[in-house]
């Protein structure tokens, strides 16, 4: 089979397309044949190991692991004689944020990682709705929020922000989201009722306040976010912020009205399930940007590492079977 390979970590030059043997499935594993994936800050971070921090759980030297790919979206083919709870021929996604080995044709998955795909969502559909919405799942359940409520989401377009977007909207509240100018009728659509064209202005230079500020693509600060909060408003970052402050301040928020708190990610079966749930009411329609074969992969690390994408990057492993 063909599969995306790195053995050490770098720059997308580092990838090369190889053919491998197809793995066999333990007793405790499915074996799921690919049908899309897509290439997300995640598998940007098991890359180039940065930051630093990723050496400690991915490997030191050089990645324990050196097929890349986070989440997929594919059909079981085989199984193992522990695996009950799924069966060959069922359609099933899922994100592993250490690696999923699912930038392949083929790739063995254990059974706590998969999830059913709802009948009415497509493999491309599937694959686009893992990474950013498992992590925007964790922004709406680590606050309380309330219909009338006034929230600010920074970076509405990426994997996290669209998702996270619509998300917060099933909450009745009042939404402003910052984007690029080409993106400001599609932040529209997905609910937001204003809208910063951040190319053109600066949120934080304006008069609004809000009740949580949610920053979806790390690239602000609590310092500089924390005039914009009302009293016991909550900032949250998808990132360490500088110095990792983030961490520090989450740590001595009782002792201030306006307070941080880090986003740690919750189980996959909470958040895949609810995902799932909102993808078969279609109350939330992945974002996707580009598409790209196998072959181009290293393409599609060279566009998500300018951080200029919208929604998701897809990699099409099967071009007809990937939209069904």
């Amino acid at each position: 089979m063909k599969a995306a390979i790195r053995r050490r970590y770098g720059s997308p030059d580092q990838i090369t397309i190889e053919t491998v043997d197809q793995p066999i499935p333990k007793d405790h594993e499915a074996l799921v044949k690919i049908h899309a994936t897509t290439v997300n800050r995640t598998d940007c971070a098991n890359l180039t190991a940065k930051p630093f921090i990723m050496r400690f759980v991915l490997g030191f030297s050089k990645p324990r692991k050196i097929t890349l790919g986070t989440d997929f979206a594919g059909e079981i083919v085989a199984i193992g004689k522990d695996v009950t709870s799924f069966q060959v021929g069922q359609r099933v996604f899922g994100f592993i944020d250490l690696g999923a080995e699912s930038h392949a044709e083929y790739a063995t998955i254990t059974a706590d990682h998969l999830f059913p795909i709802p009948d009415n969502i497509t493999y491309n559909q599937a694959a686009a709705s893992l990474e950013g919405a498992n992590y925007a799942y964790t922004f709406i359940h680590k606050v309380s929020l309330q219909p009338g409520q006034k929230v600010l989401i920074n970076g509405a377009t990426g994997g996290i922000g669209s998702a996270l977007l619509q998300f917060v909207k099933q909450f009745d509240v009042e939404v402003a989201a910052t984007c690029n100018t080409k993106n400001i009728e599609l932040i529209k659509s997905l609910g937001a009722d204003k809208t910063y064209d951040y190319t053109k202005e600066d949120f934080t230079a304006g008069h609004e306040t809000y009740d949580y500020i949610f920053d979806a693509v790390g690239k602000s600060t609590f310092g500089k976010c924390k005039r914009l909060l009302n009293k016991n408003g909550v900032y949250i970052s998808s990132e360490l912020g500088p110095y990792s402050q983030n961490l520090f301040y989450a740590a001595i928020s009782f002792l201030t009205d306006k307070k941080v708190i880090f986003p740690v990610p919750y189980s996959k079966d909470k958040t895949i399930p609810y995902i799932s749930s909102l993808l078969e009411q279609q109350k939330f329609q992945p974002v996707i940007d580009r598409k790209y074969e196998l072959e181009n992969i290293r393409d599609a690390f060279d566009y998500v590492l300018t951080g200029e994408k919208t929604g998701n990057v897809l990699i099409q492993i099967t071009k007809a079977e990937s939209q069904s």
